[in-house]
């Protein structure tokens, strides 16, 4: 599927100097990039609810009853 990705200037330039550094295309950088971002998900869903149960203990302790 195509699509269009709209960058800022400065998001632009990372990427292209990014690929350059790696040898690689700009779209080959972006799709590692999503793809580590998605494959991730777990672990950071798993450390939000964790951050959620510590900073709101009292408040979730509170409903609970």
């Amino acid at each position: 599927m195509a699509m269009t990705l709209r960058l800022t200037d400065e998001e632009s330039l990372a990427l292209r100097q990014r690929a350059e550094l790696e040898n690689r295309s700009m779209q080959e950088v972006a799709r590692a990039a999503i793809n580590s971002y998605l494959a991730d998900r777990p672990a950071r869903l798993k450390q939000a609810i964790s951050t959620v149960a510590i900073e709101d203990a009292e408040l979730l302790r509170r409903l609970s009853q």
